[in-house]
């Protein structure tokens, strides 16, 4: 079965500095960069996915240091850029005729937010057909707060992939 590395919004403003730090983003990024070197070890294609903001958003502002992809990892000119505008990265993109394109079926998937676009993602490539491989220590997220109470990040990460496992993914 074709598979493609898809790698979720690594972007400058989830790293400390950026205007929407995430918990253990470096972490998850040291593993997405092995994610990389066996992807393209094993010649298989690598897809990014970055995420840009409306102007009145507080980050992924177009054309700003924090909207653009980590220089950690950054895509090569072989790799595919997907840019997209909302939490699904199928979304009003060309993300699925492109995999339908390179014959793709399975897609393991890396990036950050879990509770947000990695989640959002992942549920929609089901409804597309693909089987998803879910790399758990290669996301990241946040504390999340309701009601006045904050979700610590590692529960909110432990959450999201367990709601994830079985029916949309496969938890790696």
């Amino acid at each position: 079965m074709r598979e493609a590395l898809v790698i979720i919004d690594v972007q400058n403003d989830y790293f400390p500095g950026g205007t929407c730090e995430l918990y253990h983003a470096y972490e998850a990024e040291e593993k997405i960069q092995s994610l990389i070197q066996e992807s393209r070890t094993q010649k298989r294609p690598i897809i990014y996915i970055q995420h840009i903001n409306s102007p009145d958003d507080t980050f992924f502002l177009e054309n700003t240091y924090g909207c653009e992809i980590s220089e950690r990892i950054k895509p090569l000119p072989d790799d595919k850029v997907i840019v997209k505008y909302y939490p699904n990265s199928f979304y009003e993109t060309e993300l699925d005729s492109y995999l339908k394109e390179k014959g793709i079926k399975k897609l393991i998937v890396c990036g950050m937010m879990t509770h947000m676009c990695v989640d959002t993602t992942v549920r929609a490539a089901m409804d597309y057909g693909y089987e998803v491989d879910l790399v758990a220590d290669g996301c990241a997220t946040m504390d999340l707060e309701i009601s006045g109470e904050i979700i610590p990040a590692e529960i909110v990460q432990k959450t999201f992939l367990a709601s994830l496992e079985g029916v949309f993914a496969k938890i790696v």
